[in-house]
């Protein structure tokens, strides 16, 4: 390939609105006035803009942390100026979805990656998650209208209930769902295994998404 044809395929896109994805791990994201991301995620922007860390452990605009649960700090960003924000997450795939006035969603704070501004948010942690067995999982309810983008490791699956799940596989859920920890007893015994412990959501109504990848299976034994 020539170096002019190199530069010219691999330009970003001009024109559009809202959330563009760039390819299928990189995130363009309009700035005009302000807009929230995941701290260490920028990899290069364009115009004038300003960057505000956001780590504390209280709920709101102010905080964004899994320290109740594993006391390691997962922040976002405040960007604030004029120009294009480009940000990607450790090659994971993006995935970008627009949230009507009455939709709403639970992200597993790993992958949340980017969210406008007016979109409501809160922190929670998993209450029968404890300790390391969580994994460090904490969730962010994130309430429209407004773009969310969230990252998968490959393509993500998603599952209706009744479902168990790898809690280090989970990346999001609907909101009217309320996960709780079952631990397999078969596995259990006599064995390390993170497959020992689940994720399970009940009811027949919602949606569960998984990625084909145990981000945080360390954490497990594994």
């Amino acid at each position: 390939m020539e170096l002019e044809e190199f530069t010219r395929s691999n330009a970003p896109e001009e024109g559009g609105t809202g959330f563009q994805k760039e390819n299928a791990r990189l995130l363009d994201v309009p700035v005009d006035g302000t807009v929230m991301v995941k701290a260490g995620t920028m990899i290069a922007y364009t115009g004038e803009m300003t960057f505000t860390g956001k780590s504390s452990a209280e709920g709101g605009i102010t905080g964004f942390v899994k320290e109740a649960v594993s006391g390691e700090g997962t922040p976002v960003m405040e960007a604030e100026g004029s120009g294009h924000l480009y940000v990607a997450d450790q090659g994971k795939k993006v995935q970008v979805l627009d949230l009507d006035a009455d939709e709403s969603i639970s992200v597993n704070g790993n992958d949340v990656l980017a969210f406008e501004s007016r979109i409501d948010y809160e922190i929670n942690t998993i209450g029968s998650l404890s300790g390391a067995a969580a994994g460090g999982l904490t969730n962010v309810y994130l309430s429209g209208p407004g773009q969310v983008a969230l990252t998968t490791h490959g393509d993500p699956l998603v599952m209706t209930p009744p479902v168990y799940t790898d809690p280090d596989a989970t990346v999001a859920w609907s909101t009217n769902l309320s996960p709780s920890i079952a631990t397999n007893k078969t596995i259990e015994i006599g064995q390390t295994s993170g497959e020992g412990m689940q994720m399970e959501f009940t009811g027949s109504e919602g949606f569960v998404v998984v990625q084909p990848h145990e981000e945080g299976g360390q954490t497990h034994g594994q």
